[in-house]
């Protein structure tokens, strides 16, 4: 009889947490064409994802450090792809 273990949560990095809660928030973007992450400038989105980062930081993390940890993000994310060309 086949038998299959239950796999264990994967290990995410304090900087894939805050990314993937800045992009379910919407307050970033990944372009459609080369990947990189942009940006929307969306104050609402920013401070939701804050919001949330404070209530329900990961195991680990203060309240503190989980919303430097999305601080950090925004500061290092611009609001144009490198690759695409300018409008």
């Amino acid at each position: 009889m086949l038998m299959s273990k239950k796999r264990p949560p994967p290990n995410r990095t304090s900087r894939g947490w805050a990314i993937a809660l800045l992009q379910e928030a919407g307050a970033i973007r990944e372009c459609e064409d080369h990947g990189w992450m942009q940006d929307r400038t969306d104050p609402h989105a920013r401070e939701y994802a804050f919001d949330i980062a404070r209530r329900y930081p990961p195991p680990g993390l203060s309240p503190e450090s989980a919303a430097a940890e999305i601080r950090e993000i925004i500061d290092s994310i611009g609001d144009t792809c490198p690759e695409c060309p300018p409008r």
